[in-house]
């Protein structure tokens, strides 16, 4: 498994990836994630180091991280190497596990979902909550699915 190189300014804080999430929190929410006038590269730079976690995972069956932001890296105590070879999975404790797999179900069919709250972990074993998380579908310019994306601005260690 290949980790996606680290966002940077030599690869544009992967903003094509921003644009994919950004224009899929707008198709699902009808809301703005940023200042719609920014372009997606100032927009990528911006929410890599924004005060909000911001993550999204890949298609495969047992999906892998392929984006967190430095608020997320830092939140779940991971590099981006580690993060980004991640099952998405595994950010939940195994009692956990069930109620996070039924959230995302439940955004493949609905498209997104608000103001979820749920317990995490992060590596080290840490739990903490994540409060009023907006949960998404990725869908590209053709309508194909990308996988999904998670933000939250609230959390607290338990």
């Amino acid at each position: 498994m290949t980790a996606t190189p680290i966002p940077a300014e030599d690869n544009q804080f992967m903003a094509g990836h921003i644009g994919l999430i950004l224009r899929s929190y707008r198709h699902w929410t009808g809301r703005d994630l940023v200042n719609p006038r920014m372009s997606d590269e100032a927009a990528a730079r911006y929410l890599f180091m924004a005060p909000l976690a911001l993550l999204s995972h890949d298609t495969q069956i047992d999906p892998v991280f392929n984006y967190a932001n430095q608020t997320a890296l830092s939140l779940f105590a991971m590099s981006w190497l580690e993060m980004t070879t991640c099952p998405s999975r595994l950010s939940a404790e195994e009692p956990n596990q069930e109620a996070r797999s039924a959230l995302l179900k439940a955004v493949t069919e609905q498209g997104y979902s608000d103001h979820y709250s749920g317990i995490r972990i992060d590596r080290h074993g840490r739990r903490f909550e994540i409060e009023n998380a907006t949960v998404w579908n990725l869908l590209d310019e053709r309508g194909i699915y990308r996988g999904q994306a998670a933000s939250f601005r609230h959390w607290g260690w338990l």
